[in-house]
């Protein structure tokens, strides 16, 4: 079992409770990769919610957070956080819905997992949104895709703007676009560095300089464009003199659109597991 109803440990959480209602308080359940991503961009910005609880059945702490192993057994948090895989979703839903009430907003950065799948789940709730967050957010520097009910993912812009550039989606087709894009991203940029470090220990360099190499090489290009705002198309005429070296390799890139045409289908693949995810959720 992922997660048991027990009663609240006495921990010091800082919360305040009126009511039975847990008042500028804040609860993650689930606090693996992504969501301890958002907690360090935010512990980074010095920005941290009131009243941060982490939920996690490992009992492993959270540097700086309150960590306890089970969701509390009393108490109704202003915001409540899903940060666990889609797949544990009916397993931790109704453990956590007595939690969630009219005074909670409910924030899910579950992949695919719509807000009808999550109203229906959580039916008491004061509103509903739905986060899409890249790793980099804990660096400050990250992606966040915002989907709600009515006006609650501007409502939420605020807690999410620590944590880098912060997109209001129009509807949740939007919303998985930017999430198949920037969630996904990192990922894929990744492989891109790790391609470019090792063509060049192909060509004799050795592995852990290129590897430098090519991480700095393509930290200086983003940065490069986000200070001057320039397309990345203007960049790669700049960095590419006529009949010169750069330009062959280009050649190679652009052929019959080779790199686009891999990109897309990239892209595709993680849009069509989010919507296996989410019909799913909602079977």
């Amino acid at each position: 079992m992922f997660f048991r109803r027990a009663p609240y440990d006495g921990m010091d959480t800082s919360l305040r409770w009126h009511d039975g209602v847990s008042m500028s308080s804040f609860w993650i359940v689930g606090c693996g990769t992504m969501a301890g991503a958002m907690v360090a961009g935010w512990r980074r910005a010095n920005a941290l919610p009131d009243g941060l609880l982490a939920i996690r059945p490992s009992g492993r702490p959270v540097d700086g957070v309150a960590t306890v192993t089970a969701i509390p057994g009393n108490g109704e948090p202003t915001t409540f956080l899903l940060g666990i895989k889609p797949q544990k979703l009916d397993e931790v839903a109704p453990l956590a819905e007595p939690r969630v009430g009219p005074h909670t907003r409910l924030i899910s950065i579950l992949a695919g997992v719509e807000l009808a799948s999550l109203r229906a789940r959580f039916p008491r709730a004061g509103s509903i949104l739905r986060a899409m967050p890249n790793l980099p957010v804990s660096e400050g520097c990250g992606v966040v895709a915002l989907v709600g009910e009515g006006g609650s993912a501007r409502a939420a812009e605020p807690l999410f703007a620590p944590l880098g550039h912060v997109h209001l989606a129009r509807d949740e087709a939007e919303f998985a676009a930017v999430g198949a894009l920037a969630g996904a991203g990192p990922a894929y940029v990744a492989r891109f560095v790790a391609a470019l470090a090792k063509a060049g220990v192909a060509r004799g360099l050795d592995p852990d300089v290129v590897a430098r190499i090519a991480l700095h090489t393509v930290l200086g290009t983003a940065l490069m464009a986000e200070t001057h705002g320039e397309s990345m198309d203007s960049l790669a005429r700049r960095v590419a003199s006529p009949n010169g070296t750069t330009e062959a390799g280009l050649a190679v890139l652009d052929s019959d659109g080779a790199l686009d045409r891999l990109v897309a289908r990239t892209l595709a693949a993680a849009a069509r597991r989010g919507q296996e995810l989410a019909a799913a959720a909602r079977g």
